[in-house]
């Protein structure tokens, strides 16, 4: 990790206009042209402490030293987060909120939501046969939001899959914070848990009685630490996370599919999954392509680090796309090689795509591992199941855009599934495997 003493400073009086303007690439940028992997800039108007690497990771996600109450901007918590969500809280009332996101990911239901995603998944693919072009994101938000929505045990009518597709879809896109997707992430928010509460409402009049092991059970049911039931505002919110992340999943599935494409030695080795490859190109396609750009905390206490003075109530951002892409922890760090992750260390603190630390008592992502199984089981079917073209089309994605995707959203045409063989039997052979160190159900 390179640190100047004393920290440098970003030229601009203020970088808020920056980030926006540059999003993935202005950490990275500052951080080479001030040539140190810590340093002070102020965004809306405060001093902030921009760092990146595993070193700074790790302290970032020392709860002795940061908390996360107040820190993510107030259009990102109303639109993306949700108030009063996990993502903000510290100490016990955090870990009490994580125990109960946690307790929906036992292995028996991430490998319902897998296989309710392949289900949603090969139906799609028997339409894409008669169609003369597939933009392959919007299939797969749709997709993401029919199988979710399905395993969180919420009643969904046909007639709804669009409009709630529509609001999950503009609540991750509003990541950007221009003007105009800040005020339609607030509708597709309002408009989302509005139908959430109403569904709480019936559960808990007991008009409506889902699994007991569903999202919307627990959520429905869960009581704070003074015996009583979460308000109907952060019950809406809480349940709202348990399964919206995994609708970001979509660019994610788009990127590896370009991957495929751009890199045609990767299909038959997700055909062959020697050594469980189709684990390591999930886990690269995570770690390659942006996603998240960063995260922020607040300074609990003044203290010193690395020769670097925190003061108490300064944000600190962490550079999570910068990280992922750190030389100290990744040799050629701009090359797509999925093998990389046969040798990784599993540190939980140089990869980190959907946060760092531990799940159980850290902010790291509770649905990493059903994002991490989705992956895997989609690019497999991909390259086992599916036969498509790719025709010429703008494949660039803006870096300044937060998220992005290609350009073209990735069309395909041609489609044809592979009837010689048996649909979806992968998906039940496949191995298993640990998103991080530390992954408790294995």
């Amino acid at each position: 990790m390179k640190v100047k003493h004393p920290i440098p400073k970003a030229k601009e009086l203020d970088n808020t206009l920056s980030l926006l303007g540059e999003g993935f690439d202005f950490l990275p940028g500052r951080r080479k042209e001030l040539g140190s992997d810590i340093f002070e800039t102020r965004l809306l108007g405060k001093k902030v402490i921009c760092m990146a690497g595993e070193e700074a990771a790790e302290l970032f996600y020392n709860n002795e030293y940061f908390k996360r109450s107040g820190a993510a901007p107030l259009p990102l918590e109303q639109t993306l987060f949700g108030r009063g969500a996990v993502h903000g809280r510290d100490g016990e009332d955090h870990h009490q909120q994580k125990r109960m996101f946690l307790s929906m990911m036992t292995p028996e239901r991430l490998e319902d939501a897998k296989r309710m995603a392949i289900q949603e998944l090969d139906a799609k693919a028997e339409q894409w046969q008669h169609m003369d072009e597939v933009v392959l994101l919007d299939e797969i938000e749709e997709i993401f939001t029919r199988s979710m929505i399905h395993w969180a045990g919420l009643p969904m009518k046909e007639s709804e899959v669009k409009q709630r597709t529509w609001e999950l879809v503009t609540m991750v896109d509003s990541f950007g914070l221009t003007e105009g997707r800040y005020r339609e992430g607030m509708k597709a928010r309002n408009a989302h848990e509005d139908w959430l509460k109403k569904i709480i409402k019936q559960i808990r009049k007991g008009e409506y009685n889902p699994p007991a092991y569903t999202a919307a059970y627990i959520v429905a049911h869960h009581r704070t630490p003074n015996g009583k039931l979460l308000d109907l505002e952060t019950a809406a919110v809480d349940l709202n996370n348990a399964y919206r992340p995994m609708i970001a999943t979509a660019y994610f599935i788009v990127f590896g599919v370009m991957a495929m494409h751009e890199n045609p030695v990767t299909l038959g080795k997700l055909q062959a999954d020697k050594n469980n490859y189709s684990h390591n190109f999930a886990q690269e396609v995570r770690r390659y392509y942006p996603f998240a750009p960063v995260m922020a905390a607040i300074a609990k206490k003044d203290f010193n680090w690395n020769g670097v003075h925190f003061k108490k109530d300064m944000r600190v951002i962490l550079d999570l796309y910068g990280t992922n892409h750190h030389p100290d922890s990744w040799d050629n760090p701009e090359e797509f090689i999925p093998e990389r992750f046969s040798t990784w260390n599993g540190s939980p603190f140089n990869f980190v795509p959907q946060g760092g630390g531990d799940h159980h008592t850290g902010h790291r992502c509770a649905g990493e591992w059903m994002t991490v199984m989705v992956m895997q089981s989609f690019f497999k079917y991909f390259a086992e199941n599916l036969k498509y073209s790719v025709p010429e089309q703008d494949l660039s994605y803006d870096m300044s855009r937060m998220p992005t995707m290609p350009k073209s959203r990735l069309i395909l045409k041609d489609v044809q599934k592979l009837k010689n063989r048996p649909d979806n039997v992968f998906y039940h052979e496949q191995k298993n495997t640990t998103v991080q160190s530390g992954c408790p159900f294995h």
